[in-house]
């Protein structure tokens, strides 16, 4: 049996409650490589070539402990929190094809070993297999996953496109972010206290903080993509530079006045996909005060997050979901 995902360094993580959520990540995870399957060996190696990639779990992980401020893991958790990893793992393949991706999670990316239509296909099979596992948790679930896509993936076309003349293009990113990446995040806390019994209030504040930390952790990884190497992350950096998309650090960088930074300026004004123009660019970001403001910006977006927990009673869960947002904010990989 392959081995669970490690569980995400949080910081004063009770051993017992480690252990099991541990022990949920392992159920998760057995769940999506039985789900994902199938009788052609095309279509299950395809299909299963992320997941078994390995990964951080980060949204089953907030499953579990989510749950964890009710009753605790069931079968009915480990469901949803695999069912959202898939809808996640379908976005990927999709996420991969738009970027060119050569590399995700340390291996070749879908697109890369078999080609960008069958990447697209396996992402929309992966799709149907989340909404398999969904429609078995009820139709608020499916109703909750659904509406969580639409999300995404207006978010994601959003992400594609310039900034609307007139609208702050800060603003506007962070509203991007809060479709693209926290709208899942968001239903992988929601469906931890949904499906923990927790009451009614504890679930929509589990929504808010999910929300809040999932465009916390799309920050962190947008410093990642600029920060990082490849053999920290297996992914390749500058990725989002060279495709021309305005990450928090890059528009920040194209609003400041400073002629010292004028040649980052032009840089990031023109084509970056030629190999010389990328390398300096992302080498002269690297050591603009940009850099730090966005750090700053996302430590601050990780404080609202850590302050919607204050209505909850004291417990290892609610101290474990305030660490991890310091795990996400500060990680290197």
């Amino acid at each position: 049996m392959k081995a669970s995902p490690p569980v995400l360094a949080i910081p004063g993580l009770a051993p017992d409650l480690a252990a099991r959520v541990q022990d949920g990540l392992t159920r998760v995870d057995d769940l999506i490589l039985a789900t994902v399957d199938h009788e052609d060996p095309l279509v299950a190696q395809a299909s299963a070539h992320l997941a078994e990639a390995g990964g951080k779990r980060f949204r089953p992980l907030l499953t579990l402990l989510a749950s964890e401020l009710g009753t605790g893991v069931s079968d009915e958790v480990v469901a949803a929190g695999a069912g959202v990893e898939l809808t996640h793992l379908a976005s990927l393949y999709h996420d991969d094809v738009m970027d060119e991706a050569e590399v995700r999670r340390g291996v070749p990316s879908a697109n890369a070993k078999y080609d960008n239509s069958t990447a697209i296909l396996v992402g929309d099979l992966l799709f149907g297999k989340a909404s398999e596992l969904v429609a078995g948790l009820g139709a608020e679930a499916v109703l909750i996953q659904a509406r969580a896509f639409v999300r995404l993936c207006a978010g994601q076309i959003r992400d594609d496109r310039p900034c609307p003349p007139g609208q702050d293009p800060v603003v506007y990113y962070l509203g991007v972010l809060h479709d693209k990446t926290g709208s899942l995040i968001s239903t992988a806390a929601r469906y931890g206290a949904m499906f923990g019994g927790s009451p009614d209030d504890v679930v929509e504040l589990m929504a808010a903080y999910g929300e809040k930390l999932g465009v916390a952790f799309q920050l962190a990884d947008d410093l990642i993509d600029i920060s990082s190497d490849a053999t920290e992350t297996g992914k390749t950096p500058g990725t989002d530079l060279r495709e021309g998309v305005d990450t928090l650090a890059v528009l920040y960088a194209r609003r400041g006045a400073d002629p010292a930074d004028a040649r980052l300026r032009e840089l990031l004004a023109g084509d970056l996909r030629d190999d010389d123009r990328h390398a300096e660019a992302l080498g002269l970001l690297r050591a603009n005060p940009a850099l730090e403001q966005a750090r700053e910006t996302t430590r601050g977006v990780g404080a609202e997050a850590v302050a919607l927990l204050a209505p909850l009673p004291e417990s290892e869960a609610k101290a474990a979901l305030a660490a991890l947002v310091t795990s996400v904010v500060d990680r290197v990989g």
